[in-house]
């Protein structure tokens, strides 16, 4: 109760508003040029083709295993689907579980902030921060257990940009501390696209993803890796 009265006093004395922040930056990165689309592009040895209209949505992953067998899975409104040189797997639950959140996370990450509309996010309003010399208003976004999917538990933290009001930093917990920086952003089919240096913090660290950036601005992360997404192709949907 504490955590939430604070929260909305830092909302209240700022007068700022997280949904119109998220709205602010969506716009920023294209406003609805994604809708109707089909975004094609590569990541390390993976092939995406992500479609999105209105609710509903088609993520493809194809890439060849170490045999040369080409793996498809399709993740849709109605589940996944994954075939080994066209032939249909049968997956049990964990394994359909599984690659899904595989698929889901990459597709995830490219089409932010328009994720951020979803109808299962919460978001919250949690100040301003200073990184790399600018201005941000942060936002802490949780998931409802209805539409969430099965990590609706996680809490994420993103730094839209005063000025441009671009997502420039966002930061998670699941699967250990992590803070990323965009860079190389570029815009395709008036979509902004943007690659990321993935730093990674203590696993044993218990500090909330909100306080990342004081960590990051601290030295305190080291980089794990470049989250760089290639050829990409924006395409109306047929």
């Amino acid at each position: 109760m504490i955590g939430l009265f604070l929260l909305l006093t830092v909302a209240c004395q700022s007068g700022k508003n997280a949904q119109t922040l998220i709205d602010q930056a969506i716009t920023a990165h294209g406003g609805d040029a994604w809708q109707g689309k089909q975004i094609e592009f590569d990541f390390r040895n993976f092939h995406l083709v992500l479609l999105q209209q209105g609710g509903q949505f088609r993520y493809e992953r194809t890439h060849p295993d170490s045999t040369g067998t080409i793996i498809r899975e399709v993740l849709t409104n109605d589940g996944l689907t994954r075939s080994l040189n066209g032939q249909p797997q049968v997956l049990d639950t964990a394994q359909a579980g599984k690659y899904s959140r595989a698929v889901n996370s990459v597709a995830y990450f490219v089409l932010l902030p328009f994720k951020l509309r979803d109808p299962a996010v919460l978001a919250d309003y949690v100040g301003e921060a200073t990184v790399d010399g600018q201005l941000y208003d942060k936002v802490r976004v949780r998931f409802r257990a209805e539409g969430g999917g099965k990590d609706h538990g996680d809490v994420f933290c993103y730094w839209f940009n005063q000025k441009t009001h671009t997502m420039d930093y966002l930061a998670y917990s699941e699967g250990g501390p992590r803070f990323r920086k965009a860079m190389n952003p570029q815009v395709v089919g008036g979509i902004r696209f943007q690659d990321y240096i993935n730093y990674k913090g203590n696993p044993a660290d218990t500090t909330a993803s909100i306080r990342y950036d004081q960590q990051y601005m601290a030295k305190q992360l080291t980089e794990l890796s470049r989250i760089e997404n290639k050829n990409i192709r924006v395409l109306p949907i047929k």
